[in-house]
């Protein structure tokens, strides 16, 4: 496949091999940020980090992440992405085989902060399918390369857990570790490259997505969207496996019910085909009352522990459709602003929604402890139905 520099009609779209390879890094990528979250317990007690500071190993990386999507993934608009995408790559080989072999809490926690701020490369390759694709086909590329993402968030809890519960917390990222010097392999054979415009310094690049933000109403309008689904996203996966573990589920049998979720991500390339058929808004207010609706099934069916159960099933898999669903529509329309500021607009949207998902999973345990699965339901509702309010004042603007 030809390099690009410039969103220009190529010849031929982009193949549907690429689309797979671009898919399984992204899901590899980001699959290192969420590899510690069901491991805080044994990793604090191996490293001496209080029960009171445990939660900054989740919050480094998520810090770490924040940075990096807003100072280095708008980088994508101004250096030739390839070696952007594999440096990082590096960089994030190097934090996993300081995680695998650490023994203090000092060690840990830096390498943590290293694999968040390095794993946003997952960020400029998400664009690549964007960059080589026709606009009539741009949200089924995205969609496909998306399932990728989201998979990896999905399956990174329960593999993590598996993998600790046979081979200790450290095996994890020594796992990962090789999987990326095979990515960066892979990827330094196949991937593309990708010259931007030339014309920016570094400090008017970052300058420039302040304006960004004030002059691009889509842009403002899916990262709130896609905030608030992530948040109450991060909030059902930070208070569910407290639930299942109240209902006698075993540490086993909350990993295999998280790898259920999964199905919810037959969404993501779904959306991008609705996308590029141009029936992105009523997509939207589907995904968004699909997500409000899920939490409400809890207080509309119940019954024993094996009804619960399944209650908690199908608010697991239709949550993670609609979150699926959401973010791909954002960034099919996100993506169609420009080419050559489409970097940018990716690091603001995923810092927005990300920012949300943070919130989200603070606030999971703490409205669990306060007020029970009841009350995370409740929060956890709140926020989809939000976002609902506001889009329908898009729906108004448009009569």
């Amino acid at each position: 496949m030809q390099a690009a520099t410039a969103d220009t009609p190529l010849q031929q779209d982009i193949p549907r091999w690429m689309v797979m390879l671009l898919a399984a890094a992204c899901g590899i990528i980001v699959a290192n940020l969420y590899y510690a979250q069901p491991l805080i317990g044994p990793i604090s007690r191996a490293t001496g980090i209080s029960l009171g500071a445990a939660g900054l190993i989740v919050t480094l990386t998520q810090i770490g992440y924040g940075l990096g999507l807003l100072f280095i993934v708008p980088m994508g608009d101004l250096f030739e992405n390839r070696r952007l995408v594999l440096t990082g790559l590096v960089l994030t080989c190097v934090a996993l085989v300081g995680a695998a072999l650490a023994e203090s809490a000092m060690q840990l926690l830096a390498s943590v902060l290293l694999i968040g701020i390095s794993s946003v490369g997952a960020q400029v390759l998400v664009p690549y399918a964007a960059h080589f694709s026709r606009p009539e086909t741009r949200g089924r590329a995205v969609g496909n390369v998306m399932s990728g993402l989201l998979l990896g968030i999905l399956l990174a809890r329960p593999l993590a857990s598996l993998v600790a519960d046979l081979f200790g917390w450290h095996a994890i990222f020594g796992l990962s570790a090789v999987v990326v010097a095979a990515l960066i392999a892979v990827l330094s054979r196949y991937l593309p490259q990708r010259h931007p415009p030339a014309g920016m310094h570094y400090l008017a690049l970052l300058a420039s997505m302040w304006t960004l933000v004030k002059t691009t109403p889509v842009l403002r309008r899916r990262s709130l969207y896609h905030a608030m689904l992530f948040a109450s996203f991060s909030l059902f996966w930070t208070a569910s496996p407290l639930f299942l573990a109240e209902l006698g589920i075993s540490q086993k049998g909350i990993a295999l019910f998280a790898f259920a979720g999964v199905i919810g991500v037959v969404a993501a390339p779904i959306a991008g085909r609705m996308a590029d058929r141009g029936w992105s808004r009523p997509a939207t207010g589907a995904a968004l009352l699909c997500a409000s609706l899920s939490f409400l099934l809890p207080h509309l069916v119940q019954g024993g522990r094996e009804l619960s159960l399944g209650v908690l099933l199908a608010v697991a898999i239709l949550l993670d459709f609609a979150v699926a669903a959401n973010l791909v529509l954002s960034q099919r329309a996100i993506y169609a602003l420009g080419g050559e500021i489409r970097s940018r607009l990716n690091g603001l949207f995923m810092a927005t929604f990300f920012a949300g998902g943070a919130l989200g999973s603070a606030l999971g345990g703490w409205v669990y402890a306060q007020a029970g699965w009841s009350g995370a339901t409740w929060v956890g509702f709140a926020f989809p139905f939000l976002a609902l309010l506001f889009y329908l004042t898009e729906l108004r603007a448009r009569k």
